[in-house]
């Protein structure tokens, strides 16, 4: 059956679709996105998709900016929305900042661990280490155990700012298409991070913290004071 035009005004398309028609648009632009149709960096045109679906621009719009609030969107002001792409720079000044702010949710939930916090944290590292299927699932798996630590922390202002700085992180780290194994790999890199918050260890969280986001990415600490003091050393 041929898709029915929907080019009414604004109003007409919120009143008769709002959630329904937004969501599909979410679930196909983000599947787009992930699959590599639309590379890092590329720009994502509302007039060129709403003409894709045969609709109006607007609940391309809305279908947009939910996706920017995913991280896999970035709003560039007078240019339009892109797809996230971060540089390297932008990579590790981020991720020298969850050295600090992850470290202490680490020490807080450590502190304040419960049965049911430490059933929750046991079930993700076990989904991650049997993990065998679409790469965004196991983004999706690696930061839902990091979130899991950032709520224990009893912290909201904690949770909320690592929750805010670290979407474009996941999603960037999410669009890099590199093998099972290397994705599977890093997933079992959590067990250790498992087994320090639930006070199986007593390494320094920090630098527990390191090793394990050296598993993705390289010299995480380079705009952190952990590098000055690497540089005095050396």
């Amino acid at each position: 059956m041929q898709t029915q035009n929907i080019e009414a005004d604004d109003t007409s398309i919120s009143d008769h679709m709002p959630s329904t028609l937004r969501t599909h648009l979410v679930k196909t632009l983000r599947s787009q996105i992930l699959s590599g149709r639309y590379k890092p960096g590329d720009r994502l045109n509302e007039s060129q998709i709403a003409r894709e679906f045969n609709i109006s621009r607007i609940p391309v719009r809305e279908a947009l900016s939910q996706l920017q609030e995913q991280g896999l969107v970035m709003n560039h002001e007078r240019r339009g929305m892109f797809v996230i792409q971060l540089s390297s720079d932008e990579v590790q000044q981020i991720n020298s900042l969850r050295l600090v702010l992850e470290a202490e949710a680490m020490r807080l939930a450590r502190a304040r661990m419960t049965p049911e916090i430490l059933a929750e944290l046991t079930e993700l590292v076990e989904q991650m280490e049997a993990w065998d299927g679409p790469l965004i699932d196991a983004a999706a798996l690696d930061r839902k155990f990091h979130a899991v630590i950032w709520h224990a922390a009893g912290n909201p202002y904690l949770e909320r700012t690592l929750n805010s700085l670290t979407t474009s992180l996941f999603a960037h780290k999410a669009l890099e298409h590199v093998s099972q194994e290397i994705r599977r790999w890093r997933l079992n890199h959590h067990r250790a991070l498992l087994d320090l918050v639930s006070g199986g260890n007593d390494d320094d969280p920090q630098f527990a913290l390191l090793t394990h986001l050296r598993m993705a990415y390289s010299e995480p600490e380079r705009f952190s004071s952990l590098a000055l003091t690497d540089a005095h050393r050396g």
